[in-house]
């Protein structure tokens, strides 16, 4: 009959089976490998034999997908498997759906798990621009900009922003940081003038190494850019369609080159920097992401540089039509590592054929994959198949917040202060404020906040310089608002806020610096309706001012302070003292830009200047605390 075989069957597999008992002890039995571990898995080994052991196991096309870092707007975590990439990063505005922490770490732990359908399982590295604070991330700390933290003169500080930064990053999964900038600014019409932390090369290089130290300290890779001479960009060299100065050109020397603009970099690789962001100018005519002797020659032979170097966001779309051309270029030149907004398959497809044609020699594929792959068995990261994160708390927390507070009050230049203006006392019976700035988060924040230009109004929870002030003087104290500066009754003083509106990089470029007619007058009508006027500033640069301010009381440059406006009041009240000094000379007329030697010598105000205030002890008992 047909069902007596299956019926054999049936009791022979029965016989052989554990008994049931025994299941769970068959269970948690340990599985045993197919065969022993290889050379690079092996964490004995040096990581130089772990590197080339692993690169001569690897095909062409898994090599590429190393070089190839892609935008996760035009990949998705399967993409990211089948390319085999080596990196992703988030360009700016680049969120998820619903903007929390939460949520982050989901999206960024989607793509990490790549690693697993690898099959040499080769971490992914994931990156972003947290150059102020983890400022994609709703509800992060935003801390003030390069140029602020210039002002305060404190590598101590510093290192502790930068910790700060890589936990709340960590937070989320992410362990790259597209930071810091390390430019040296000359010509203040341009946009990235707020990332550079000085026109002084040494302090540059002081406050940069500060940041790496921190940012690494807590397991996150820094990144030393933008490589190199972008700060001596001459305003109209651009090319760009849109931008002035922003990637622009500079003809200036090797000699000045490497007095003025190479320190800060090598200031970061002794810091412990293990990724180098080109930048997108040109020097001498020529784009440095296809200079060979800036990327090869300077920075990996002299400074002997053994990290890899990375592409800015499609720089290599910036260097002509000819898309075939411009990699053979910069990948001979010495790029290792190439940023896209999009496509990464064209990109793998067409370095796939100048290897094959003998346009790329496959020599140079594997010196750039080591160098990739030597950062990641450095960092640990092929170590650990699962990270420990710290928890999402960490962003935004109180302690960060303090500590951006901090920043901020020490940031905080003081320019002008007629008869002891500043401090002010907190039982001022009236005060005005006036000015958009003093109640705008976003404005106060800067480009690079929640989105790439950033944006006005509450963007992200914070205090806003009004809500400081409010919170500091005493309950007796009325504080009176008005954002256009129109005014019902008359103080014995006003703070008004004005300045710059949030922008980034080649958007920001600016012909003219002097501040807008709008806001001067609004000061004009504030000055009817006060006895005392104290003029804040927020913006990433220096301002054209010599005309006006004869007729204000006291000035404060505030910088772009970020999400924490309590540090501002904390010096305008005494509670913490007047301390900063100007990261940058202060022209008195546009003829002065460029910074040269014979303009600094008639500028409004020197490098280094910043008047001190004291702390006035009779006010530190009122200030309350914030909500």
């Amino acid at each position: 009959m047909i069902w007596i075989k299956p019926l054999i069957i049936f009791f022979i597999v029965l016989l052989l089976a554990p008994p049931l008992w025994a299941a769970d002890d068959f269970v948690n039995q340990p599985v045993m490998p197919q065969s022993a571990s290889l050379p690079y898995e092996d964490q004995a080994l040096s990581v130089e034999k772990r590197v080339q052991d692993l690169v001569g196991r690897m095909s062409l096309t898994e090599k590429i997908g190393q070089m190839t870092m892609a935008d996760i707007r035009s990949v998705s975590p399967e993409q990211v498997s089948q390319l085999q990439l080596g990196a992703v990063l988030s360009g700016g505005g680049a969120v998820p759906t619903v903007n929390t922490s939460d949520a982050w770490r989901t999206m960024v732990e989607s793509y990490e798990s790549s690693r697993v359908t690898s099959r040499w399982h080769i971490p992914l590295l994931y990156g972003i621009d947290a150059v102020h604070g983890h400022g994609n991330v709703y509800g992060a700390t935003i801390f003030p900009h390069n140029i602020g933290l210039g002002a305060t003169r404190n590598p101590e500080l510093v290192e502790r922003i930068g910790a700060a930064t890589a936990q709340e990053l960590a937070a989320t999964g992410i362990f790259w940081d597209f930071a810091p900038a390390l430019e040296v600014p000359q010509d203040y019409r341009w946009g990235r003038t707020y990332e550079g932390f000085s026109e002084n090369t040494e302090l540059v290089g002081q406050l940069g190494a500060a940041y790496i130290k921190g940012l690494q300290a807590e397991g996150v890779l820094a990144t030393a850019k933008h490589y190199v001479s972008a700060g001596a960009a001459v305003w109209g060299t651009s090319g760009h369609e849109q931008y002035a100065i922003d990637q622009g050109g500079s003809e200036i020397s090797e000699t000045e080159l490497k007095k003025v603009y190479l320190p800060p970099f090598k200031a970061a690789l002794q810091a412990g920097a293990k990724t180098v962001m080109v930048s997108l100018n040109s020097w001498r005519l020529t784009k440095i992401h296809i200079d060979q002797h800036l990327l090869t020659d300077i920075l990996k032979t002299e400074l002997g540089f053994t990290g890899f170097v990375v592409s800015d966001w499609d720089g290599l779309k910036s260097l002509g039509p000819d898309y075939h051309a411009n990699i053979v270029r910069s990948v001979n030149a010495g790029l290792d590592m190439v940023m896209l907004s999009k496509e990464p398959e064209v990109f793998i497809h067409e370095l796939t054929l100048a290897v094959d044609s003998k346009e790329v020699a496959e020599s140079r594929v594997d010196d750039a994959v080591s160098r990739i792959l030597r950062v990641k068995f450095e960092k640990g990261y092929f170590d650990s198949d699962e990270y420990v994160l710290p928890d999402v708390g960490a962003i935004g927390s109180l302690a960060h917040r303090e500590l951006a507070r901090q920043a901020v009050s020490q940031s905080a230049v003081l320019l002008k202060n007629e008869d002891n203006l500043l401090p002010l006392p907190k039982t001022t019976p009236l005060i005005l404020v006036a000015g958009a700035g003093a109640d705008d988060i976003g404005m106060q924040s800067g480009g690079w906040t929640m989105t790439w230009q950033g944006g006005l109004g509450e963007i992200t929870p914070g205090t806003t310089i009004l809500e400081a002030v409010r919170a500091t003087v005493s309950p007796s104290t009325v504080v009176d608002f008005s954002a256009d500066g129109y005014f019902k009754a008359h103080a014995s003083v006003a703070i008004v806020v004005v300045g710059e509106k949030p922008y980034a990089e080649g958007v920001g470029d600016r012909a003219d610096l002097h501040l807008d007619q709008h806001d001067l007058d609004i000061i004009l009508r504030v000055k009817e309706k006060a006895d005392k006027v104290v003029v804040i500033l927020l913006g990433g640069r220096p301002m054209i001012i010599a005309d006006q301010v004869g007729n204000w009381d006291s000035l404060v440059m505030a910088w772009l302070p970020g999400t924490e406006g309590q540090g501002l009041a904390d010096v305008l009240f005494g509670d913490e003292p007047f301390t900063g000094k100007l990261p940058f000379t202060w022209p008195s007329s546009m003829s002065d830009l460029p910074m040269t030697r014979a303009t600094k010598l008639k500028a409004s105000w020197a490098y280094g200047y910043g008047l001190t205030t004291t702390l006035l002890v009779a006010n530190s008992p009122v200030c309350k605390p914030l909500d």
